[in-house]
């Protein structure tokens, strides 16, 4: 018995793809800097300390005196002492010319000319307290800055990039086909027969 076939025989389509990547290159340039350091001035202002100290008081009090002073001293209590006889004798003549108003003059005179005045003692410091004089003035220290900016001059590179784009190519290997077959098919129709 022969039935009736229809046939399908298909191809299918075949592409071939050939991709090329892309390619990026980034290279970055280092900045340019310019520093110039400014120059630090720094002054300094001193006033040395000052001590003094004074013996003076101490030697004289140790009998240790400079031949100046024991001049001036020497000149003083003559001084002193001229004028201190100078009143006495004044003093004595007076009591002399009033001799009629009694007592005696004379012997008490006499005995106040012959005596030494009493010696005077006492306990004391050798030298005495506070004859070394000291006096200080502190010193100073002025400090002054002078400072100037850094000056800094820079320039920024920009990167320098290469890109290339990639591709991608396809090309058909294979285009689609389908191919029908009939067998023992035919076509009835009105008063005719036909084969397909």
């Amino acid at each position: 018995m022969n039935l009736p076939q229809i046939r399908l025989q298909t191809q299918q389509a075949k592409i071939n793809m050939t991709t090329t990547p892309p390619q990026q290159s980034i290279e970055q340039p280092q900045a340019e800097l310019d520093l110039q350091n400014a120059k630090l001035e720094m002054k300094i202002e001193r006033t040395p300390a000052k001590l003094t100290i004074d013996q003076t008081k101490a030697w004289e009090d140790m009998d240790l005196k400079h031949i100046f002073r024991r001049i001036e001293e020497a000149a003083q209590l003559g001084y002193e002492d001229w004028l201190e006889g100078i009143a006495r004798r004044a003093r004595q003549g007076d009591e002399l010319m009033r001799i009629e108003e009694g007592g005696n003059p004379i012997a008490d005179q006499a005995k106040v000319n012959s005596e030494t005045p009493p010696k005077e003692f006492n306990i004391g410091w050798v030298p005495s307290h506070f004859s070394v004089k000291i006096h200080y003035e502190p010193g100073d220290v002025n400090i002054k800055w002078r400072h100037e900016r850094a000056i800094i001059n820079a320039k920024i590179n920009d990167p320098k990039m290469d890109y290339k784009p990639g591709k991608v190519e396809i090309q058909m290997v294979q285009y689609p086909d389908i191919k029908i077959d009939f067998e023992n098919l035919t076509f009835k129709g009105l008063n005719f027969e036909m084969n397909i």
